[in-house]
């Protein structure tokens, strides 16, 4: 992606010197970390997270006033790039085509663990969500973690995962996350992991909204970035970490949506742009 010269969000808390907490929140990243060790029996990853919860996992604390390397400084400027454009893009929609005003999420940089209205969270949980404080939280060697593990690597792919999270912000400033929230709340655990697919999906697809305006209005996209957040769909996938996992999958189980639902959805918000509650409405349709 092309930045230079691209302007830092200052919606930005960095508490990346500060520890304390435990799991929780609901985000891209579970998935892949946490998530892995409960699909190795076969499980849920968020019921792991409830579990690790219960048990009282224990956190590392951090020391306050380190230095970070220039690869970790770089990381977080790029990242408060791609919130700023997040901003740019979702208060343009909204004035243009809700007649709304945008009311931007905060992104909160954290080391190993943090304290949100959510409850608490380690760096095992991956960048998540929180309605509560209506923030995104990020432990930038999740990227890493990305790269190495799962060979997911390159700016638009690390791009792809912060606009998910925003994605999710979306959703609830549409009203759209908490009506599925609280119907997941009140069904069985299948009934609200096909729900959860929903608004996972629903995610990518707006992360793939926000791609769509970002190059039109700036032409950042450059050749192979689309490959990058195509390939970071696909080995996100519930059935790929699954199979990878333990060599088969459980579709019941399914909280984020197959790699083909994922790829399929991001693409067709970079494509289209469209955030008509009809185009809303079908994706939430369509996630089966």
């Amino acid at each position: 992606m092309k930045l230079d010269g691209r302007r830092e969000s200052q919606n930005v808390d960095d508490r990346r010197s500060v520890g304390g907490g435990t799991i929780a929140g609901v985000g891209l990243g579970g998935i892949i970390l946490a998530g892995l060790i409960a699909y190795m029996t076969g499980g849920n990853p968020l019921e792991a997270i409830s579990q690790k919860m219960q048990e009282g996992m224990v956190t590392t604390q951090t020391e306050g006033n380190r230095e970070f390397t220039e690869e970790e400084q770089a990381m977080a400027t790029f990242s408060k790039q791609i919130l700023a454009s997040t901003e740019d893009v979702w208060t343009q929609v909204f004035k243009e085509q809700y007649n709304a005003v945008y009311e931007p999420p905060k992104m909160v940089l954290f080391t190993g663990s943090v304290n949100t209205a959510c409850g608490g969270a380690t760096s095992q949980v991956g960048p998540f969500y929180c309605s509560g404080d209506q923030s995104l939280y990020i432990d930038l060697s999740f990227f890493t973690t990305m790269k190495q593990q799962l060979g997911a690597d390159g700016d638009f792919a690390y791009a792809y995962v912060i606009a998910h999270e925003v994605g999710h912000h979306v959703e609830n400033q549409l009203g759209v996350l908490g009506k599925f929230h609280n119907a997941m709340n009140r069904t069985s655990k299948a009934k609200a992991n096909a729900l959860s697919v929903k608004i996972e999906l629903l995610a990518d697809y707006l992360a793939g909204v926000w791609g769509h305006y970002e190059n039109e209005n700036y032409q950042s996209l450059e050749d192979g970035d689309l490959q990058e957040a195509i390939r970071c769909a696909e080995v996100i996938g519930d059935d790929y970490l699954q199979k990878k996992a333990q060599g088969y999958s459980v579709p019941e189980s399914f909280t984020h949506g197959t790699s083909a639902q994922r790829e399929k959805f991001l693409k067709q918000g970079l494509i289209t742009g469209d955030v008509s509650a009809n185009a809303i409405n079908a994706v939430l349709n369509a996630a089966n």
